[in-house]
């Protein structure tokens, strides 16, 4: 709902107020309502604020309770805040404001690093204690909300997106050689605390840091996810868990309705956003505004889903509204659509995410969204073969990455030679306790990390660019832990997320879910040609790309000459890979 930023000083020098402000300036689209910066010696803090929430003055921040000496910057939104103010009045808590943001400085006073725990939402916050001197920041379980940090010689300094910290100079641009494999390896995915650049780290998801006067911190990470379970309910029928699942999903949807604004839905005709327009039905709502994109068709593939939307949107009765993009369009929209990238994101569906944010934001302030559920339910093809894998590493990275250690090193110039980091996160990952079963091993991975830094940061970036805030209940973290402990047989019957489908039933028409699995299609940045291909090779003939070397240049010929025919594992163009990366650095001056 918000954009925040700050720095804290170490030593005797008093923060910076105007690269506060800079920042700030930076991230006026994610909060385009109101604005507050404030400076309390060593540290100063900055917000933009998207009103959801009490849309009084009384919510503006930064927000200071003066009697508890606290000082809170905070993006998100904790869904219980009711709830929770209720437990703090009977703790003899009062409040100035009717909204969430009081509720998360007063938790904190009152439980301290135990807060977040308590929280149903999405939300990152910074918090001053004027006692200790001491600054916390903390980022949801699920990593919805950013939160993207900078050490300066003068301190640290943080923002919502990383072109924020940009903005107000002295970081460390140089590319990060470990996230450019990660970037070239794992489908784009650099997980925390890296980013492309060597100098801007994010704190990870589910993480308290508490940073001292002196400049040490520690972080403390207060939820992790399990896929343990009982003998019973390894047992337990494929009927016990869809009464379970359709409980907790109704809760998670109706949880996100929460706010004194409309709420509207992101629409996309498959069964993840049907499901959540049709139990908002079910549960009264009437006259829901929900929103569908699309695209021209290209190289025989269709750009658009509107068959099963519309459908869906007659069966409910909602207001709904439809965006046809024409290619031209989409080509007009690239450099906004990148520049609203905190980081570099291969997917082709930014560009339709951003086109659709903006139209949406002229009708409602808040959304939901479908993201999360092939993660979390096993909906991805990648999932059945390694249930009865006994290389279940192999099958994965085989499956999932985009190139192998040896491609990646005949790729990248020289200097950006490395060990094979990506194939050791997911060695690492299918190591750790908690999860036995291959399936629920990377289901882990591809929830705690690949969903966090793609679907995630991409709806998260795509929308805030447009002051629209999007919520996505299948990643409320009851719903998640619950999935967790189901069997993945239930979850991959029927070709995947069967268990998933099998509560839809009882919701929306058989037609959406009895359907081959569709994506958000964009045809045209997937088979470049024409324009696009000449946008890529403007990019990576500019003397920006020259000078930076990252590719060899026997790679790029060889995908310049034949541009289709280069494709990922996952069906994605390197060529675009590879370009969308240059035109991310040099739109943000790197």
């Amino acid at each position: 709902m918000c954009g925040i930023s700050g720095e804290i000083a170490f030593g005797d020098r008093p923060a910076s107020l105007a690269a506060v402000q800079v920042m700030n300036d930076a991230l006026a689209p994610r909060g385009p309502d109101a604005e507050g910066v404030v400076a309390r010696g060593r540290v100063a803090f900055g917000h933009r604020r998207l009103s959801i929430i009490d849309l009084s003055a009384r919510a503006e921040q930064p927000m200071a309770d003066p009697d508890l000496g606290l000082t809170i910057v905070f993006n998100g939104c904790i869904y219980n805040f009711k709830a929770l103010r209720n437990d703090l009045e009977g703790l003899g808590y009062r409040f100035f404001s009717d909204g969430d943001t009081e509720v998360v400085l007063k938790a904190w006073h009152a439980w301290g690093a135990a807060a977040p725990e308590r929280f149903h939402g999405m939300f990152a916050f910074a918090i001053l204690e004027r006692e200790s001197g001491r600054v916390i920041l903390a980022r949801d379980r699920l990593g919805i909300k950013p939160l993207y940090y900078a050490e300066t010689a003068q301190g640290l300094r943080f923002a919502s997106t990383l072109p924020a910290l940009l903005a107000a100079g002295g970081v460390d641009t140089a590319i990060d050689p470990v996230a450019l494999d990660y970037y070239m390896s794992f489908h784009a995915v650099v997980p925390p605390p890296h980013t492309i650049l060597a100098g801007v780290r994010k704190l990870a998801p589910a993480t308290v840091r508490v940073i001292e006067a002196d400049g040490r911190a520690r972080d403390h990470a207060y939820w992790t996810l399990s896929f343990e379970r009982t003998p019973e309910e390894e047992a337990a029928s494929a009927g016990y868990w869809r009464e379970r699942l359709d409980e907790r999903l109704r809760a998670a949807v109706a949880r996100r309705m929460v706010a004194d604004v409309p709420v509207g839905v992101l629409l996309s005709g498959g069964v993840d956003s049907s499901l959540i327009v049709g139990l908002l039905a079910g549960a009264g709502q009437r006259g829901l505004a929900t929103f569908s994109i699309g695209f021209e068709a290209a190289h025989g593939e269709a750009g658009d889903e509107f068959r099963y939307s519309d459908l869906v949107a007659e069966r409910f009765g909602t207001d709904h509204h439809k965006l046809f993009i024409e290619s031209r369009r989409l080509l007009d929209a690239l450099p906004d659509t990148i520049a609203a990238m905190s980081e570099p994101m291969v997917s082709y569906d930014n560009v339709g995410f951003h086109l659709l944010s903006r139209e949406v934001a002229r009708h409602v302030k808040v959304v939901q969204s479908g993201q999360g559920a092939d993660e979390v339910f096993g909906g991805y093809h990648w999932y059945p073969p390694l249930a009865g894998s006994s290389v279940p590493v192999a099958d994965y990275a085989r499956a999932f990455m985009d190139r192998d250690h040896a491609r990646y090193l005949e790729h990248v110039a020289d200097r950006y030679a490395g060990p094979d980091h990506a194939r050791a996160l997911i060695e690492e990952s299918f190591a750790r306790p908690g999860a036995t079963d291959p399936v629920d091993r990377a289901l882990r991975l591809d929830t705690t990390v690949m969903l966090v830094d793609d679907p995630v940061k991409r709806v998260d970036n795509m929308t805030m660019a447009a002051g629209l805030e999007a919520r996505v209940p299948f990643l409320d973290h009851e719903l998640v832990e619950l999935a967790a402990r189901i069997p993945s047989r239930h979850k991959l019957a029927g070709g995947g997320k069967g268990i998933l489908k099998d509560v839809a039933r009882r919701v929306i028409p058989a037609e959406v879910i009895d359907r081959p699995k569709g994506y958000f299609p964009v045809p045209a940045l997937k088979y470049l040609d024409g324009p696009f291909l000449a946008l890529a090779r403007d990019a990576l003939g500019a003397r920006a790309a020259r000078e930076r070397g990252l590719f060899r240049g026997r790679y790029l010929d060889a995908l310049f000459s034949d541009p289709q025919g280069h494709l990922t594992p996952l069906r994605g163009s390197e060529l675009w890979q590879v370009a969308l990366l240059e035109l991310w650095l040099q739109k943000h001056g790197v």
